[in-house]
């Protein structure tokens, strides 16, 4: 499947922990329409780089929600290994405290759909896609296994994806929030040089 940017993100239905610790047997990405969402995949449960990241986006878990984004996290590991891995202390490696949605692809059904899934592991990449409120992906990126992401880029491009659609200008190279954008004309890329 490759690149998802422009389409549809693929739907799914799978089992999850929500709200910190409650079991459930069926969370949709469908049910999310008319929000932000920022899905990211990580290999597994109780593992090394993984519970950094799922603390680091819980650190953020208020901007993106004042964002009306839902952030979603997946692995291949059951509900069961989630909720055991939401009641382990941070201090022991766990997750406690992370309060967003952990999906769990125990099918491997969403890593083949989103295309992340490393297939002599048996576990996902470390694919991240931000689906705007109609169910397009209009990011993706894809790390290594043992590379971690940065949250403030993930932010920045929740806030730049807003940008373009309120105002209908586009954001150059290293844009931040506050900084100079362009109208997506010849004249507006003219402009924007001229003004550096």
């Amino acid at each position: 499947m490759g690149v998802l940017v422009g389409r549809e993100a693929p739907d799914f239905s799978l089992d999850a922990v929500v709200d910190g610790g409650k079991m459930v047997d069926s969370c949709k990405l469908s049910d999310y329409r008319g929000k932000y969402v920022v899905l990211f995949f990580y290999p597994l449960d109780f593992t090394f780089v993984c519970p950094t990241e799922l603390h680091a986006f819980q650190d953020r878990i208020d901007e993106f929600r004042h964002k009306n984004v839902e952030v979603m996290a997946c692995s291949v590991d059951s509900k069961f290994s989630h909720h055991a891995w939401l009641n382990t202390p941070r201090s022991q490696g766990g997750i406690q405290g992370v309060t967003y949605t952990l999906l769990s692809d125990i099918n491997k059904e969403a890593a083949k759909a989103y295309d992340v899934l490393a297939e002599a592991e048996g576990v996902s990449y470390r694919g991240l896609f931000l689906i705007d409120r109609e169910g397009i992906v209009r990011y993706q990126v894809v790390n290594d296994l043992g590379l971690g992401r940065n949250v403030d880029e993930v932010l920045r491009m929740v806030e730049a994806l807003q940008f373009t659609e309120e105002f209908g200008e586009v954001c150059p190279a290293n844009w931040h929030k506050g900084a100079r954008t362009m109208k997506p004309t010849d004249e507006g890329l003219k402009e924007y040089f001229k003004s550096e």
